[in-house]
């Protein structure tokens, strides 16, 4: 697929996502960085579309990023675009950024006959260099030709960067007896723990939903999904998701719909967990679950502290059941801890509990767990009722080959 590897964990094969009517897409290979690949994605969106998205908290991010949250929070009942190209990033990159970002938004606008406010575009790749921007405007009408309801799929390979594969995932819900569908594409692989890696995801689905009752559902469910994924604990520039209802199929979705929000739900989660299968250099795929904190929040903060903790994963490279870094990466997270209440568990393998390494456990039943490639660890705190899952993987040579040549 690309420089590096299939990821060991990545899904057999793409899997067939549904037409969304209302959203077509096409790619172009640019040279936006590298020749003789895709690496432009334009998705056109029907009038009528209503968006919404999530980005990034970085206090450095990039330019595209500012100006997606400037514009998501319009009401417009004009169609809309998203543009995206790899390779580089548009981040620190000073004014040049606001510039290049402008001449993409301004030349799709004219290209597509659209409101400028209604260009929506990311940038993934390399930091630090100046975009060049008229290698993107220069292919916009080359774009807008090719067009097509049916092209999601190579849509989610033009937006990869150091990916081994392409992520989509998708569902179809019925409501009031017909049928909605959602659609969705991801890249990501390295630099990712979400605050909302470089991560980007685009979710489009044809029901009819107001904007505000989608921007509810789309950040609730990030909540649960993206932002409970780490492969390295470092947060992008340029993280962006954003989702599209264009409203095509005439059903409406309203707020609190728990079949909708279901399924939405199922789309952001598969999408989330391969982000973290195609870990850079990933071999394991680990889910982390903290019960028994004085809140959700102090659950989580111990599981990211389990699940970015760089000797908690390179021991389950190592497949080493050494649960003495779990209790190391717990005492170290700032929440509240009791070391005499804790109880750990590699899958059903009871390892410790009130403080101490459990009478009934042999190192052979940690080992063996380990050597799985799908991996759980759980802690339980003793406290209270608070709770969190967290997914993450392990940490290979692989990952410091992948970004010891990245600019290369």
């Amino acid at each position: 697929m690309g420089k590096y590897p299939v990821s060991p964990l990545a899904p057999a094969a793409f899997p067939e996502l549904p037409v969304i009517r209302g959203a077509s897409f096409a790619t172009v290979a640019a040279g936006v960085r590298y020749a003789g690949r895709t690496d432009v994605m334009l998705a056109l969106l029907a009038p009528g579309t209503q968006m919404a998205g999530v980005f990034t908290r970085s206090s450095t991010r990039s330019a595209p990023v500012l100006d997606c949250q400037a514009k998501i929070g319009g009401d417009s009942e004009a169609g809309a675009a998203i543009v995206v190209n790899s390779g580089n990033a548009n981040a620190f990159t000073g004014k040049n950024g606001v510039t290049a970002t402008e001449a993409v938004t301004r030349g799709a606008a004219e290209a597509l006959g659209l409101p400028v406010e209604r260009i929506f575009t990311s940038s993934t790749g390399v930091i630090g260099e100046k975009l060049p921007a008229e290698r993107i405007t220069a292919k916009l009408d080359e774009l807008k030709a090719a067009l097509d309801e049916a092209a999601i799929a190579v849509a989610a390979k033009a937006i990869m960067t150091t990916d081994t594969y392409p992520k989509g995932a998708a569902a179809e819900v019925s409501i009031n007896g017909e049928t909605v569908k959602i659609a969705g594409i991801a890249k990501g692989s390295g630099m990712i723990e979400p605050d909302m890696g470089t991560m980007l995801v685009y979710i489009f689905t044809d029901a009819r939903i107001a904007r505000p009752a989608l921007q509810d559902m789309v950040s609730a469910i990030s909540d649960k999904t993206f932002n409970c994924i780490t492969v390295d604990s470092d947060t992008s520039t340029s993280d962006t998701l954003l989702m599209a209802a264009t409203g095509a199929s005439g059903v409406s979705v309203e707020a609190g719909n728990a079949a909708f929000e279901e399924a939405l739900h199922g789309v952001m989660l598969d999408l989330a967990q391969q982000v973290v299968k195609d870990g850079e250099g990933a071999t394991k795929f680990v889910e982390v679950t903290v019960t028994g904190a004085r809140s959700d929040e102090e659950a989580r903060i111990h599981a990211k502290s389990i699940a970015n903790s760089p000797l908690v994963k390179t021991a389950i490279a190592g497949e080493d059941p050494n649960w003495g870094r779990i209790v190391m990466a717990i005492g170290k997270s700032g929440a509240e801890a009791d070391r005499d209440l804790i109880t750990i568990r590699f899958g059903d393998v009871l390892v410790a509990e009130k403080g101490w390494v459990a009478e009934s456990y042999r190192e052979e039943d940690g080992a063996a767990h380990m050597k799985g490639q799908n991996l759980s660890i759980s802690v339980d705190l003793g406290l209270a009722e608070g709770a969190a899952t967290v997914w993450t993987c392990d940490l290979t040579h692989g990952y410091i080959d992948i970004n010891a040549d990245y600019r290369s």
